[in-house]
Protein backbone atom coordinates (compact mmCIF):
# COMPACT_ATOMS: atom_id res chain seq x y z
CA UNK A 1 0.00 0.00 0.00
CA UNK A 2 3.33 2.01 0.44
CA UNK A 3 2.31 5.62 1.94
CA UNK A 4 -1.14 6.22 0.46
CA UNK A 5 -3.87 6.69 3.64
CA UNK A 6 -6.77 4.11 3.69
CA UNK A 7 -9.70 6.12 2.18
CA UNK A 8 -12.61 5.44 4.73
CA UNK A 9 -15.98 5.65 2.54
CA UNK A 10 -19.47 4.10 2.04
CA UNK A 11 -18.21 1.13 0.46
CA UNK A 12 -17.12 -1.74 2.77
CA UNK A 13 -13.38 -2.20 3.98
CA UNK A 14 -11.25 -4.74 2.89
CA UNK A 15 -9.90 -7.40 5.20
CA UNK A 16 -6.30 -6.09 4.52
CA UNK A 17 -7.08 -2.57 5.23
CA UNK A 18 -8.67 -3.50 8.38
CA UNK A 19 -5.24 -5.78 9.15
CA UNK A 20 -3.02 -2.93 7.71
CA UNK A 21 -4.99 0.41 9.94
CA UNK A 22 -5.30 -1.78 13.01
CA UNK A 23 -2.26 -4.43 13.47
CA UNK A 24 0.28 -2.04 11.35
CA UNK A 25 -0.48 1.69 11.86
CA UNK A 26 -2.03 2.34 7.87
CA UNK A 27 -3.41 6.02 8.63
CA UNK A 28 -7.21 6.81 7.00
CA UNK A 29 -8.50 9.47 5.48
CA UNK A 30 -12.51 10.27 5.16
CA UNK A 31 -13.50 10.08 1.19
CA UNK A 32 -15.16 12.53 -0.13
CA UNK A 33 -18.52 11.10 -0.55
CA UNK A 34 -17.98 10.15 2.84
CA UNK A 35 -18.07 13.27 3.80
CA UNK A 36 -21.31 14.57 1.74
CA UNK A 37 -22.96 11.84 2.67
CA UNK A 38 -22.31 12.50 6.38
CA UNK A 39 -23.59 15.69 5.68
CA UNK A 40 -26.52 15.03 4.31
CA UNK A 41 -27.69 12.97 7.04
CA UNK A 42 -26.43 15.59 9.56
CA UNK A 43 -28.90 18.22 8.00
CA UNK A 44 -31.62 15.91 8.29
CA UNK A 45 -31.21 14.72 12.34
CA UNK A 46 -30.81 18.36 12.99
CA UNK A 47 -34.46 18.99 11.53
CA UNK A 48 -35.44 16.37 13.21
CA UNK A 49 -34.23 17.62 16.57
CA UNK A 50 -36.09 20.64 16.26
CA UNK A 51 -39.55 19.17 15.84
CA UNK A 52 -41.68 18.49 19.09
CA UNK A 53 -42.60 14.85 18.32
CA UNK A 54 -39.68 12.79 20.20
CA UNK A 55 -37.64 10.44 17.58
CA UNK A 56 -35.33 7.99 19.55
CA UNK A 57 -32.07 8.94 20.27
CA UNK A 58 -32.33 12.25 19.30
CA UNK A 59 -34.44 13.58 21.39
CA UNK A 60 -35.47 10.58 23.84
CA UNK A 61 -33.69 8.49 26.37
CA UNK A 62 -32.18 5.38 25.31
CA UNK A 63 -33.19 1.79 26.00
CA UNK A 64 -35.37 1.17 28.66
CA UNK A 65 -35.31 4.99 28.96
CA UNK A 66 -36.24 5.69 25.21
CA UNK A 67 -39.77 6.91 26.24
CA UNK A 68 -38.70 9.73 28.29
CA UNK A 69 -38.77 13.21 25.96
CA UNK A 70 -35.68 15.37 26.25
CA UNK A 71 -36.20 18.92 26.47
CA UNK A 72 -33.70 20.56 23.88
CA UNK A 73 -31.23 22.48 26.57
CA UNK A 74 -30.86 19.10 28.22
CA UNK A 75 -29.94 16.84 24.84
CA UNK A 76 -26.19 17.99 24.84
CA UNK A 77 -26.18 17.29 28.16
CA UNK A 78 -28.05 13.97 27.38
CA UNK A 79 -24.92 13.01 24.84
CA UNK A 80 -21.84 13.19 27.46
CA UNK A 81 -23.96 11.60 29.70
CA UNK A 82 -24.52 8.16 27.76
CA UNK A 83 -20.88 8.26 26.58
CA UNK A 84 -19.64 8.73 30.59
CA UNK A 85 -22.22 6.37 31.49
CA UNK A 86 -21.70 3.55 29.09
CA UNK A 87 -17.94 3.10 29.86
CA UNK A 88 -18.33 1.34 32.00
CA UNK A 89 -15.68 -1.77 31.36
CA UNK A 90 -13.34 -3.47 33.53
CA UNK A 91 -10.53 -5.61 34.11
CA UNK A 92 -7.44 -5.60 32.10
CA UNK A 93 -6.76 -3.72 28.76
CA UNK A 94 -7.59 -5.10 25.52
CA UNK A 95 -4.70 -4.62 22.60
CA UNK A 96 -3.75 -1.74 20.91
CA UNK A 97 -4.29 -3.51 17.27
CA UNK A 98 -8.26 -4.66 18.81
CA UNK A 99 -8.84 -1.11 19.73
CA UNK A 100 -7.52 0.62 16.65
CA UNK A 101 -9.78 -2.21 14.60
CA UNK A 102 -12.88 -0.94 16.76
CA UNK A 103 -11.75 2.48 15.80
CA UNK A 104 -11.66 1.67 12.35
CA UNK A 105 -14.87 -0.18 11.76
CA UNK A 106 -16.75 2.50 13.98
CA UNK A 107 -15.33 5.13 11.28
CA UNK A 108 -16.83 3.36 8.12
CA UNK A 109 -19.66 3.17 10.04
CA UNK A 110 -19.94 6.84 10.34
CA UNK A 111 -18.82 6.77 6.56
CA UNK A 112 -22.22 5.29 5.28
CA UNK A 113 -23.83 8.72 6.03
CA UNK A 114 -26.84 6.52 7.72
CA UNK A 115 -25.59 7.66 11.34
CA UNK A 116 -26.14 11.32 11.36
CA UNK A 117 -22.96 12.34 12.90
CA UNK A 118 -21.43 15.41 12.47
CA UNK A 119 -18.17 15.89 9.72
CA UNK A 120 -16.29 17.16 12.44
CA UNK A 121 -16.84 14.15 14.97
CA UNK A 122 -16.08 11.70 12.08
CA UNK A 123 -12.59 13.62 10.95
CA UNK A 124 -11.63 13.89 14.76
CA UNK A 125 -12.09 9.98 15.15
CA UNK A 126 -9.90 9.27 11.74
CA UNK A 127 -7.25 12.08 13.36
CA UNK A 128 -7.26 9.66 16.80
CA UNK A 129 -6.44 7.14 15.06
CA UNK A 130 -3.97 8.73 12.65
CA UNK A 131 -2.18 10.17 16.07
CA UNK A 132 -1.74 6.78 17.13
CA UNK A 133 -3.53 7.41 20.07
CA UNK A 134 -5.32 4.42 21.33
CA UNK A 135 -7.88 5.06 23.91
CA UNK A 136 -7.90 2.51 26.85
CA UNK A 137 -10.34 -0.67 26.18
CA UNK A 138 -10.68 -2.51 29.02
CA UNK A 139 -11.76 -6.91 28.94
CA UNK A 140 -15.05 -6.71 30.15
CA UNK A 141 -18.25 -4.46 29.66
CA UNK A 142 -19.64 -5.57 26.25
CA UNK A 143 -22.86 -8.43 26.24
CA UNK A 144 -22.23 -8.00 21.90
CA UNK A 145 -25.78 -6.70 21.42
CA UNK A 146 -26.87 -2.92 21.27
CA UNK A 147 -23.30 -3.69 19.40
CA UNK A 148 -19.90 -3.46 21.79
CA UNK A 149 -21.36 -0.96 24.13
CA UNK A 150 -18.30 -0.06 26.59
CA UNK A 151 -15.48 -0.66 24.52
CA UNK A 152 -17.28 1.88 21.99
CA UNK A 153 -17.91 4.33 24.63
CA UNK A 154 -14.39 4.14 26.39
CA UNK A 155 -12.94 5.60 23.10
CA UNK A 156 -16.08 8.11 22.54
CA UNK A 157 -14.56 9.32 26.09
CA UNK A 158 -11.62 9.89 24.79
CA UNK A 159 -12.73 12.20 21.74
CA UNK A 160 -14.20 14.19 23.91
CA UNK A 161 -11.17 14.55 25.95
CA UNK A 162 -12.04 12.28 28.78
CA UNK A 163 -10.65 8.88 30.63
CA UNK A 164 -7.27 7.32 29.28
CA UNK A 165 -5.40 7.04 26.65
CA UNK A 166 -2.06 4.96 25.35
CA UNK A 167 -0.29 7.46 23.10
CA UNK A 168 1.78 6.82 20.11
CA UNK A 169 4.69 6.01 22.48
CA UNK A 170 2.40 3.26 24.24
CA UNK A 171 2.70 5.47 27.30
CA UNK A 172 -0.63 5.91 29.78
CA UNK A 173 -1.97 9.46 29.45
CA UNK A 174 -5.13 11.39 30.08
CA UNK A 175 -6.96 11.64 27.20
CA UNK A 176 -6.92 15.49 27.43
CA UNK A 177 -3.17 15.95 27.58
CA UNK A 178 -2.58 13.80 24.90
CA UNK A 179 -5.13 15.47 22.55
CA UNK A 180 -3.71 18.59 23.48
CA UNK A 181 -0.07 17.61 22.53
CA UNK A 182 -0.94 15.76 19.23
CA UNK A 183 -3.07 19.33 18.79
CA UNK A 184 -6.13 17.83 18.59
CA UNK A 185 -9.64 19.77 20.20
CA UNK A 186 -12.16 17.44 22.19
CA UNK A 187 -15.47 16.86 20.56
CA UNK A 188 -18.28 18.56 21.38
CA UNK A 189 -21.57 16.14 20.84
CA UNK A 190 -24.51 17.21 19.54
CA UNK A 191 -28.06 15.52 18.92
CA UNK A 192 -27.42 11.58 18.08
CA UNK A 193 -23.79 11.57 18.01
CA UNK A 194 -23.44 9.85 21.54
CA UNK A 195 -25.36 6.79 20.13
CA UNK A 196 -24.00 6.74 17.13
CA UNK A 197 -20.37 6.41 18.61
CA UNK A 198 -21.54 3.75 20.70
CA UNK A 199 -23.69 1.34 18.68
CA UNK A 200 -21.92 -1.33 16.43
CA UNK A 201 -20.41 -4.87 16.41
CA UNK A 202 -16.96 -3.27 15.76
CA UNK A 203 -14.97 -4.48 18.28
CA UNK A 204 -16.19 -8.28 17.32
CA UNK A 205 -15.73 -7.86 13.78
CA UNK A 206 -12.53 -6.58 14.02
CA UNK A 207 -10.87 -9.51 16.09
CA UNK A 208 -12.92 -11.91 13.58
CA UNK A 209 -11.14 -9.58 11.24
CA UNK A 210 -7.83 -10.00 12.75
CA UNK A 211 -8.45 -13.75 13.63
CA UNK A 212 -9.28 -14.70 9.86
CA UNK A 213 -5.91 -13.47 8.66
CA UNK A 214 -4.09 -14.90 11.78
CA UNK A 215 -5.86 -18.40 10.81
CA UNK A 216 -4.79 -18.42 7.34
CA UNK A 217 -1.15 -18.11 8.17
CA UNK A 218 -1.47 -20.84 11.07
CA UNK A 219 -3.17 -23.59 8.51
CA UNK A 220 -0.33 -23.67 6.02
CA UNK A 221 2.11 -23.32 9.05
CA UNK A 222 -0.39 -26.94 10.58
CA UNK A 223 0.38 -28.54 6.67
CA UNK A 224 3.83 -27.61 6.80
CA UNK A 225 4.43 -29.07 10.43
CA UNK A 226 2.13 -32.56 9.69
CA UNK A 227 4.52 -33.16 6.75
CA UNK A 228 7.10 -33.10 8.53
CA UNK A 229 6.05 -35.14 11.19
CA UNK A 230 5.04 -37.90 8.33
CA UNK A 231 8.20 -37.95 7.03
CA UNK A 232 9.69 -38.22 10.26
CA UNK A 233 7.62 -40.93 11.36
CA UNK A 234 8.04 -43.20 8.43
CA UNK A 235 4.47 -42.25 7.06
CA UNK A 236 2.87 -43.07 3.95
CA UNK A 237 2.21 -39.82 1.45
CA UNK A 238 0.01 -42.11 -0.87
CA UNK A 239 -3.18 -41.09 1.08
CA UNK A 240 -2.75 -37.51 0.17
CA UNK A 241 -3.38 -38.43 -3.86
CA UNK A 242 -5.89 -36.23 -5.32
CA UNK A 243 -7.64 -38.85 -6.66
CA UNK A 244 -8.27 -40.34 -3.42
CA UNK A 245 -8.97 -36.70 -1.94
CA UNK A 246 -11.59 -35.94 -5.56
CA UNK A 247 -13.64 -38.76 -3.51
CA UNK A 248 -14.90 -36.20 -1.21
CA UNK A 249 -14.78 -32.91 -2.87
CA UNK A 250 -14.54 -30.68 0.03
CA UNK A 251 -12.13 -27.78 -1.36
CA UNK A 252 -10.65 -27.16 2.16
CA UNK A 253 -9.56 -30.63 1.94
CA UNK A 254 -8.46 -30.59 -1.59
CA UNK A 255 -6.18 -27.73 -0.87
CA UNK A 256 -4.61 -29.29 2.22
CA UNK A 257 -3.82 -32.48 0.14
CA UNK A 258 -2.37 -30.36 -2.83
CA UNK A 259 0.15 -28.67 0.71
CA UNK A 260 1.07 -31.70 1.84
CA UNK A 261 2.07 -33.28 -1.50
CA UNK A 262 4.09 -30.28 -2.40
CA UNK A 263 5.77 -30.48 0.50
CA UNK A 264 6.62 -34.23 0.49
CA UNK A 265 7.93 -34.17 -3.19
CA UNK A 266 11.35 -35.59 -3.48
CA UNK A 267 11.38 -36.77 -0.13
CA UNK A 268 14.13 -39.39 0.21
CA UNK A 269 12.82 -40.59 3.55
CA UNK A 270 9.65 -41.14 2.01
CA UNK A 271 11.11 -43.32 -0.86
CA UNK A 272 13.32 -45.28 1.77
CA UNK A 273 10.37 -47.24 3.16
CA UNK A 274 8.45 -47.79 -0.30
CA UNK A 275 9.34 -51.06 -1.08
CA UNK A 276 7.63 -54.49 0.23
CA UNK A 277 9.67 -54.18 3.27
CA UNK A 278 7.32 -52.10 5.00
CA UNK A 279 4.34 -54.21 6.03
CA UNK A 280 2.07 -51.55 7.49
CA UNK A 281 -1.16 -51.27 6.27
CA UNK A 282 -2.24 -47.96 7.02
CA UNK A 283 -0.65 -44.38 9.28
CA UNK A 284 -2.55 -43.51 12.47
CA UNK A 285 -5.51 -41.24 12.29
CA UNK A 286 -3.37 -38.02 12.99
CA UNK A 287 -0.91 -38.09 10.22
CA UNK A 288 -3.75 -40.42 7.66
CA UNK A 289 -6.97 -37.79 8.10
CA UNK A 290 -4.27 -34.91 8.05
CA UNK A 291 -6.67 -33.16 5.19
CA UNK A 292 -9.66 -34.36 6.22
CA UNK A 293 -9.11 -32.14 9.58
CA UNK A 294 -7.29 -29.11 8.02
CA UNK A 295 -9.74 -28.87 5.35
CA UNK A 296 -12.72 -28.97 7.50
CA UNK A 297 -10.82 -25.63 9.68
CA UNK A 298 -9.96 -24.00 6.08
CA UNK A 299 -14.12 -24.73 4.91
CA UNK A 300 -14.66 -23.00 8.44
CA UNK A 301 -12.80 -20.35 8.00
CA UNK A 302 -14.29 -19.97 4.56
CA UNK A 303 -17.86 -19.49 5.84
CA UNK A 304 -16.28 -16.94 8.74
CA UNK A 305 -14.65 -14.94 5.84
CA UNK A 306 -17.66 -14.42 4.17
CA UNK A 307 -19.97 -13.48 7.27
CA UNK A 308 -17.08 -11.23 7.82
CA UNK A 309 -17.35 -9.74 4.45
CA UNK A 310 -21.07 -9.23 4.67
CA UNK A 311 -20.40 -7.48 8.20
CA UNK A 312 -17.55 -5.02 6.63
CA UNK A 313 -20.23 -3.99 4.20
CA UNK A 314 -23.11 -2.92 6.83
CA UNK A 315 -23.82 -0.07 8.61
CA UNK A 316 -24.71 -1.04 12.00
CA UNK A 317 -26.94 1.83 14.01
CA UNK A 318 -29.95 2.54 16.06
CA UNK A 319 -31.72 4.32 14.77
CA UNK A 320 -30.15 4.86 11.32
CA UNK A 321 -30.74 7.58 9.07
CA UNK A 322 -32.44 5.64 5.58
CA UNK A 323 -31.76 7.19 1.92
CA UNK A 324 -34.93 8.85 1.83
CA UNK A 325 -34.96 11.02 4.71
CA UNK A 326 -37.02 8.41 7.64
CA UNK A 327 -35.15 8.25 11.23
CA UNK A 328 -35.71 3.81 11.92
CA UNK A 329 -35.26 1.70 14.88
CA UNK A 330 -34.37 -1.76 14.04
CA UNK A 331 -32.00 -4.80 15.13
CA UNK A 332 -29.45 -4.48 13.08
CA UNK A 333 -26.96 -3.98 15.95
CA UNK A 334 -27.21 -7.51 17.48
CA UNK A 335 -23.79 -9.43 17.03
CA UNK A 336 -25.47 -13.11 16.55
CA UNK A 337 -24.03 -13.59 12.87
CA UNK A 338 -20.57 -12.45 13.96
CA UNK A 339 -20.09 -14.42 17.40
CA UNK A 340 -21.36 -17.25 15.64
CA UNK A 341 -18.49 -17.87 13.41
CA UNK A 342 -16.39 -16.55 16.21
CA UNK A 343 -17.44 -19.06 18.32
CA UNK A 344 -17.29 -21.62 15.28
CA UNK A 345 -13.69 -20.49 14.42
CA UNK A 346 -12.28 -21.73 18.02
CA UNK A 347 -13.46 -25.45 17.47
CA UNK A 348 -11.35 -25.86 14.58
CA UNK A 349 -8.31 -24.30 16.58
CA UNK A 350 -8.48 -26.51 19.06
CA UNK A 351 -8.81 -29.72 16.79
CA UNK A 352 -5.92 -28.40 14.11
CA UNK A 353 -3.95 -27.84 17.81
CA UNK A 354 -5.07 -31.30 19.09
CA UNK A 355 -4.55 -33.02 15.93
CA UNK A 356 -0.70 -31.58 16.17
CA UNK A 357 -0.03 -32.58 19.80
CA UNK A 358 -0.83 -36.22 18.66
CA UNK A 359 1.77 -35.91 15.89
CA UNK A 360 4.03 -34.74 18.66
CA UNK A 361 3.49 -37.31 21.06
CA UNK A 362 3.85 -40.17 18.41
CA UNK A 363 6.88 -38.98 17.12
CA UNK A 364 8.42 -39.06 21.27
CA UNK A 365 7.26 -42.66 22.10
CA UNK A 366 9.76 -45.13 21.12
CA UNK A 367 6.95 -47.43 20.67
CA UNK A 368 5.68 -45.45 17.86
CA UNK A 369 8.31 -43.84 16.22
CA UNK A 370 9.42 -46.31 14.22
CA UNK A 371 13.33 -46.12 15.71
CA UNK A 372 13.48 -42.50 16.80
CA UNK A 373 15.47 -42.52 20.60
CA UNK A 374 12.65 -41.78 23.15
CA UNK A 375 11.64 -38.39 23.36
CA UNK A 376 14.62 -37.78 20.66
CA UNK A 377 17.13 -37.25 23.84
CA UNK A 378 20.70 -37.08 23.18
CA UNK A 379 21.16 -39.67 26.25
CA UNK A 380 17.50 -41.58 27.21
CA UNK A 381 16.92 -41.19 31.13
CA UNK A 382 20.27 -38.47 31.75
CA UNK A 383 18.63 -36.38 29.01
CA UNK A 384 14.41 -35.79 28.95
CA UNK A 385 14.31 -34.36 25.33
CA UNK A 386 11.35 -32.95 24.37
CA UNK A 387 9.58 -34.70 26.70
CA UNK A 388 7.98 -31.20 28.66
CA UNK A 389 7.24 -29.55 25.07
CA UNK A 390 4.58 -32.16 24.48
CA UNK A 391 2.94 -30.86 28.09
CA UNK A 392 3.23 -27.29 27.20
CA UNK A 393 1.30 -28.49 24.17
CA UNK A 394 -1.19 -31.07 25.86
CA UNK A 395 -1.99 -27.87 28.64
CA UNK A 396 -2.56 -25.41 25.29
CA UNK A 397 -4.79 -27.82 23.77
CA UNK A 398 -6.98 -28.64 27.31
CA UNK A 399 -7.08 -24.54 27.39
CA UNK A 400 -8.13 -24.60 23.63
CA UNK A 401 -11.09 -27.37 23.89
CA UNK A 402 -12.78 -25.37 26.82
CA UNK A 403 -12.43 -22.14 25.06
CA UNK A 404 -14.07 -24.36 22.27
CA UNK A 405 -17.65 -24.11 24.40
CA UNK A 406 -19.15 -21.30 22.64
CA UNK A 407 -19.89 -17.89 24.30
CA UNK A 408 -22.82 -17.56 21.55
CA UNK A 409 -25.06 -19.62 23.10
CA UNK A 410 -25.70 -17.59 26.48
CA UNK A 411 -27.24 -14.43 27.09
CA UNK A 412 -28.11 -12.44 29.99
CA UNK A 413 -30.99 -10.14 30.05
CA UNK A 414 -29.98 -6.75 30.08
CA UNK A 415 -31.32 -2.95 30.58
CA UNK A 416 -34.49 -3.88 33.07
CA UNK A 417 -35.65 -6.58 29.97
CA UNK A 418 -35.60 -4.04 27.05
CA UNK A 419 -32.39 -5.68 25.87
CA UNK A 420 -33.31 -9.44 26.69
CA UNK A 421 -31.49 -11.66 24.27
CA UNK A 422 -27.63 -10.20 24.13
CA UNK A 423 -25.33 -12.26 21.72
CA UNK A 424 -21.67 -12.27 24.15
CA UNK A 425 -19.69 -11.71 20.59
CA UNK A 426 -17.43 -10.16 22.33
CA UNK A 427 -16.38 -13.19 25.10
CA UNK A 428 -16.31 -15.19 21.74
CA UNK A 429 -13.47 -13.17 19.94
CA UNK A 430 -11.78 -12.56 23.26
CA UNK A 431 -11.30 -15.99 23.65
CA UNK A 432 -11.03 -16.79 19.73
CA UNK A 433 -8.11 -14.62 20.37
CA UNK A 434 -6.09 -16.53 22.95
CA UNK A 435 -7.51 -19.74 20.81
CA UNK A 436 -5.45 -18.03 17.66
CA UNK A 437 -2.61 -17.51 20.09
CA UNK A 438 -2.50 -21.00 21.83
CA UNK A 439 -2.56 -22.87 18.10
CA UNK A 440 0.30 -20.86 16.96
CA UNK A 441 2.37 -22.07 19.98
CA UNK A 442 1.11 -25.57 19.72
CA UNK A 443 2.06 -26.36 16.21
CA UNK A 444 5.63 -24.42 16.72
CA UNK A 445 6.34 -27.04 19.16
CA UNK A 446 5.65 -29.79 16.44
CA UNK A 447 7.60 -28.32 14.10
CA UNK A 448 10.29 -28.18 16.38
CA UNK A 449 10.19 -31.22 17.43
CA UNK A 450 9.55 -32.96 13.63
CA UNK A 451 12.17 -30.71 12.67
CA UNK A 452 14.77 -32.73 15.38
CA UNK A 453 13.28 -35.26 14.61
CA UNK A 454 14.22 -35.64 10.91
CA UNK A 455 18.12 -34.55 11.74
CA UNK A 456 17.79 -38.15 13.91
CA UNK A 457 16.67 -39.82 10.74
CA UNK A 458 19.92 -39.06 9.02
CA UNK A 459 21.60 -40.29 6.32
CA UNK A 460 18.12 -40.57 5.14
CA UNK A 461 17.20 -37.10 3.91
CA UNK A 462 14.16 -34.84 4.20
CA UNK A 463 12.38 -33.76 0.74
CA UNK A 464 14.10 -30.06 -0.54
CA UNK A 465 11.50 -28.20 0.99
CA UNK A 466 10.85 -29.42 4.78
CA UNK A 467 14.93 -29.32 4.39
CA UNK A 468 14.54 -25.67 3.81
CA UNK A 469 11.96 -25.15 6.93
CA UNK A 470 14.94 -27.56 8.96
CA UNK A 471 17.74 -25.38 8.05
CA UNK A 472 15.92 -21.64 8.43
CA UNK A 473 15.01 -23.14 12.04
CA UNK A 474 18.48 -24.04 12.74
CA UNK A 475 19.53 -20.63 12.59
CA UNK A 476 17.90 -20.04 15.75
CA UNK A 477 17.18 -23.57 17.38
CA UNK A 478 20.30 -25.91 17.74
CA UNK A 479 19.38 -29.21 16.32
CA UNK A 480 19.65 -32.86 18.52
CA UNK A 481 21.88 -32.72 22.31
CA UNK A 482 22.25 -32.63 25.38
CA UNK A 483 19.76 -31.73 27.59
CA UNK A 484 18.92 -27.66 27.39
CA UNK A 485 16.54 -24.49 28.58
CA UNK A 486 13.65 -25.49 26.40
CA UNK A 487 11.81 -22.43 26.63
CA UNK A 488 13.48 -19.84 24.65
CA UNK A 489 13.51 -22.59 21.60
CA UNK A 490 9.76 -22.84 21.63
CA UNK A 491 9.80 -18.99 22.20
CA UNK A 492 12.04 -18.95 19.22
CA UNK A 493 9.86 -21.32 16.56
CA UNK A 494 6.80 -19.51 17.54
CA UNK A 495 8.02 -16.62 16.36
CA UNK A 496 9.68 -18.14 13.57
CA UNK A 497 5.92 -19.31 13.07
CA UNK A 498 4.17 -15.77 13.48
CA UNK A 499 6.73 -13.93 11.46
CA UNK A 500 6.14 -16.33 8.24
CA UNK A 501 10.03 -17.08 8.33
CA UNK A 502 9.60 -21.08 8.14
CA UNK A 503 6.59 -20.85 5.91
CA UNK A 504 8.63 -18.70 3.14
CA UNK A 505 11.85 -21.44 3.50
CA UNK A 506 9.02 -23.78 2.30
CA UNK A 507 7.37 -21.73 -0.32
CA UNK A 508 11.19 -21.17 -1.68
CA UNK A 509 10.53 -24.69 -2.91
CA UNK A 510 7.48 -25.22 -3.79
CA UNK A 511 5.74 -22.41 -4.61
CA UNK A 512 2.81 -20.46 -2.70
CA UNK A 513 0.98 -23.02 -0.82
CA UNK A 514 -2.94 -22.83 -0.66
Amino acid sequence: MGDKNIQVGPDPLTFGQVVAAARHGARVELSDTALAAIEASRAHIEELAARPTPVYGVSTGFGALANRHIAPELRAQLQLNIVRSHAAGSGPEVEREVVRGLMLLRLRTLATGRTGVQPATARALAALLNAGITPVVHEHGSLGCSGDLAPLAHVALALIGEGDVRDARGDLRPAAEALAEAGLAPVTLAAKEGLALLNGTDGMLGMLVLAIHDLHHLLKHADLAAAMSVEALLGTDRVFAADLQDLRPHPGQAASAANLRALLAGSGIMESHRGPEDTRVQDAYSLRCTPQVHGAARDTLAHAELVAGRELASAVDNPVVLPDGRVESNGNFHGAPVAYVLDFLAIPAADVASMAERRTDRMLDKARSFGLPPFLAGDPGVDSGLMIAQYTQAAIVSELKRRAVPSSADSIPSSAMQEDHVSMGWNAARKLRRSVDGLAQVVAVELMTAARALDLRTPLRPGPATSAVVAALREHVPGPGPDRHLAPEIAATTALVRDGSLLAAAESVTGPLS
